[in-house]
């Protein structure tokens, strides 16, 4: 069974910094991309960063470029999120995703709150 399990979100002002965490079991975790999305409250889910198989590369959504840094383990099964500079627009539910022989597994998902 894929099991996605993130942690680290939390309260956190303007300009500060969160380190966000996504366990994976159940799969290859060095041959799945995985990705980072968000949903603030009252909008879409969006896509914020991708960690391709095979560590290394990297993509991210326009809003977060130079801000977040995107890294996986594959020993660990892990992937990460540093999320510097943060905005008050960040606010949002994280979530981790990975997309495996056509389905798409989600994690439960953390919170993010900027705020002053």
């Amino acid at each position: 069974e894929v099991q996605l399990v993130e942690s680290g979100g939390g309260l956190v002002q303007p300009g500060g910094s969160l380190r966000l965490s996504c366990t994976g079991s159940g799969f290859t975790f060095s041959r799945a991309p995985m990705r980072w999305y968000r949903q603030a409250p009252g909008k879409a889910r969006e896509w914020v960063a991708t960690a391709w198989e095979g560590g290394g590369l990297a993509d991210y959504t326009e809003s977060v470029k130079g801000r977040f840094d995107v890294s996986r383990d594959s020993a660990k099964h892990t992937l990460t999120l540093q999320m510097d500079s943060l905005k008050i627009e960040d606010t949002a539910m994280y979530y981790c995703q990975t997309r495996i022989n056509d389905s798409d597994y989600w994690g439960q998902g953390t919170q993010v709150t900027v705020s002053s």
